[in-house]
This record gives C-alpha cells, sequence and structure tokens, in this order.
C-alpha cells in the first residue's frame, strides 16, 4: 500500500521523488528535470549556500528571480501531487494549504530583498520559508470555510 506521508516527505527532498515511488515514472522525471532547469537558471544552489553562511546580500545578487519565482509552485504542487496519487487528500478542498503555500511563497520571494526582520533582509531563502507559515494558515482557514459552507448548503441552510 502506497504512504501518503512517505510520498509526500520525499517529494519536500526533491520534486519528482513521491512520483517515481508512486511508478510515476514520467511525471516523476519530468518533475525532477524541471527542479533542475530551474535550480540551475535560478542559481538556487548558489543562494541557498549564502543564505547558510550569512552572506544574504550575495544571495540577493546572485538570484535570477525570474526563473526562482518557478519554483514554489512547482515544489508544492509536486508534492500535493504525490500525496494525492498515494491515497491522501481524499477529503473536500484539501489541496488549499498546498496552494495557498505556493502563492505565499512566491509573495515572499518577490518581497525577500525588501522587508526586514528585526531590522535585518532575510533574503530569497529565508523569506519564502517564513511565508509558509502564513500560507498554511490561509489554506486551512480557507479549506474551514468553504467545508462549513458546503455543510450549511448540504443542511439546507
Amino acid at each position: 500500500m502506497n504512504n501518503p506521508l512517505e510520498r509526500l516527505l520525499w517529494s519536500i527532498a526533491l520534486p519528482g521523488f513521491g512520483q517515481l515511488l508512486n511508478k510515476r515514472y514520467i511525471k516523476g522525471l519530468t518533475f525532477i528535470f524541471l527542479e533542475f532547469l530551474i535550480n540551475v537558471q535560478a542559481n538556487f544552489n548558489s543562494i541557498i549556500m549564502y543564505s547558510f553562511n550569512g552572506e544574504i546580500d550575495r544571495a540577493i545578487s546572485e538570484a535570477n528571480f525570474l526563473w526562482l519565482m518557478f519554483y514554489p509552485c512547482l515544489y508544492f504542487f509536486a508534492m500535493w501531487d504525490a500525496y494525492k496519487d498515494a491515497g491522501g487528500g481524499k477529503s473536500p478542498y484539501s489541496f488549499l494549504p498546498f496552494v495557498s503555500c505556493a502563492y505565499f511563497v512566491t509573495v515572499g520571494l518577490m518581497l525577500s530583498g525588501k522587508i526586514k526582520l528585526f531590522g535585518v533582509i532575510v533574503g530569497p531563502v529565508w523569506m519564502p520559508m517564513l511565508f509558509v507559515i502564513p500560507g498554511l494558515a490561509v489554506g486551512f482557514l480557507a479549506r474551514a470555510i468553504l467545508l462549513f459552507a458546503t455543510k450549511k448548503q448540504v443542511q439546507g441552510g
């Protein structure tokens, strides 16, 4: 039996791995190819390295934001797809936290060179990661509202 959580976690490690475990080889290889293409074009590994070493200005200057902005949607869609194909996400609107995170992380990326936390610009790795939190919150809230509204309609209220 497929384990949806296992597939989700492998997709977090690298988009496409969850699909390979689900035996969706073409889809998995496509995600891996897109991951590498975006990664190389955006200089993402260098950005990650500079960010982890505290060289935020260098990370910002090395980033190709036009390519990097593709990454959040690819990343969260690959996670959702692997999870869903493994049998997860059967409840209504369970995709919303993934979609909301993709939006919020993209916005966090766009603002990563401008927003300061405690007077410090945190850059194109840390700011998008921080934007996962409101992305999840909004996604789960939107899901709860839609489930409530749907339940009321079904009950005739």
